[in-house]
């Protein structure tokens, strides 16, 4: 006899609370093995492919493409051991007889010979498949699918009420209740076995600011577009756009910025450049050498490589340099991150950065990629502007900026020259030093920029 298995949105990583559905890659009634991905979902980060570590036949799926999922809510139900009612015939023998595959069948998946043996050794972060489920589940036809009513999504059949934990998963819609005053167990929740959803309490404020509307309520719709309203148009701050509103709001609201800019001439940087790569072998990028010079700056000013612990009241000197830079994509700004910067050569960082440039191109970059940045590197000159005062990427304490690299007029060596000059700012966190080791910082760095020879002789 088939026995029902849940799948739940697994702990995708770094923090990371929820996710959007952007397309279902299975259908109810489709057989899965295991690993294979059954759901793509975006996060605040990155895109994902989620695997279901059980191999069987898909007999219900929750949540539509285009909406939100909490960690830990259901993403499907598979019937393990037998094929559904009136599913695939050649379900039963890639499920129930596979006594050699990957942990299919009577063999287990290493943990302890369970009867639970269709489970993955390939699971995601959080998401451990060897333990049982606490309980099995009667799935109806008519939960496959929650449709959106009177506003709110709807939910499958109330669970009884029972004294215990308000159950929500999502600290995002603890925190939304608790900064409007809602009390959480007034709430029915429309997920999953009474799970109180971000629509659920978002619902919830709105009746109580218009407790005197009568008339039903639109259906609630997923909106990723642009939308028209009165007076102008809405966009929603959802996805990468939300995740970057929130924390450049963070960063404003917690750190004290200060910014310093200088004028450089660049046109030894440049003549440098078209020597190394004039010399043959893998060709070295713009970017890889202002990266080298930033790992270099931060090697004699540490202070600009660090992070403010506010709860401890502690300034934390980081010892590695994880190098983040902006990247603009039709999904909106990304910053991927060089790991280990201040060991990589100048050819070593252009791989890199060729590397994860074309990932945020395509969207195929990582949580981890986007993740873990110590100091960050931001060449807006691409925009083919001159100046900027960036704003931190929190929690770290400084970025460079990097403008646009023109035919200026410039006195060099006491004549008047036209030469290839860049504007270079650096925005700060006061709290871990002061202007002189900034300006310190900033002044290397031009240093390096005008004489590259600077670099050399401190290597």
């Amino acid at each position: 006899m088939a026995q029902v298995l849940e799948f739940r949105l697994p702990d995708l990583g770094e923090g990371l609370t929820e996710a959007e559905i952007v397309r279902w890659l299975v259908e109810v009634g489709d057989v899965v093995a295991v690993d294979q991905p059954v759901v793509e979902v975006e996060t605040a980060k990155a895109m994902v492919d989620v695997p279901c570590p059980y191999a069987g036949v898909v007999t219900a799926r929750y949540g539509e493409e285009g909406s939100e999922l909490p960690v830990g809510a259901p993403l499907i139900t598979v019937a393990v051991g037998a094929p559904a009612s009136g599913g695939p015939a050649q379900a039963q023998e890639s499920v129930g007889s596979q006594s050699n595959g990957a942990g299919v069948g009577s063999q287990g998946n290493g943990a302890g010979g369970s009867s639970q043996g269709n489970g993955s050794g390939n699971v995601l972060v959080g998401y451990g498949t060897s333990e049982a489920p606490a309980r099995r589940r009667r799935v109806r036809r008519e939960q496959q699918v929650l449709v959106p009513v009177d506003g709110r999504p709807a939910r499958p059949e109330p669970p009884e009420v029972t004294e215990g934990p308000v159950p929500v998963i999502s600290p995002l819609v603890r925190r939304l209740a608790r900064e409007n005053g809602l009390d959480l167990r007034e709430l029915t929740g429309s997920g999953p076995d009474g799970l109180i959803l971000r629509a659920d309490v978002e619902y919830a404020l709105r009746a109580a600011v218009a407790p005197a509307r009568t008339e039903p309520a639109p259906a609630a719709t997923v909106e990723t577009a642009p939308v028209a309203s009165p007076g102008g148009t809405r966009v929603p701050l959802k996805g990468v756009r939300g995740a970057v509103a929130e924390k450049l709001s963070r960063s404003r609201t917690e750190i004290p910025d200060a910014t310093c800019w200088v004028d450089a001439d660049a046109t030894e940087l440049m003549r440098a450049r078209t020597a190394m790569n004039a010399a043959g072998g893998p060709k070295v990028s713009l970017i890889a050498l202002l990266a080298r010079i930033c790992t270099a700056a931060l090697a004699r000013f540490p202070e600009l490589n660090s992070t403010v612990d506010t709860a401890a009241r502690e300034i934390v000197r980081l010892d590695a340099v994880h190098l983040g830079f902006a990247a603009q994509t039709e999904r909106g700004l990304v910053v991927p991150v060089v790991k280990d910067a201040h060991a990589r050569d100048a050819e070593s960082l252009s791989a890199e950065f060729a590397r994860l440039t074309e990932s945020a191109r395509t969207g195929t970059l990582t949580p981890a990629e986007l993740t873990g940045g110590t100091f960050t590197l931001n060449n807006y000159g691409v925009f083919g502007v001159d100046g900027s005062t960036p704003i931190i990427n929190h929690p770290e304490a400084a970025m460079l900026g990097v403008g646009r690299i023109v035919p200026k007029p410039w006195v060099h060596e006491g004549e008047l020259a036209v030469r290839q000059v860049v504007q270079l700012s650096l925005t700060f966190d006061h709290r871990v030093c002061d202007g002189g080791t900034a300006g310190g910082f900033l002044r290397y760095v031009a240093d390096c920029v005008e004489q590259p020879a600077v670099l050399l002789r401190t290597l």
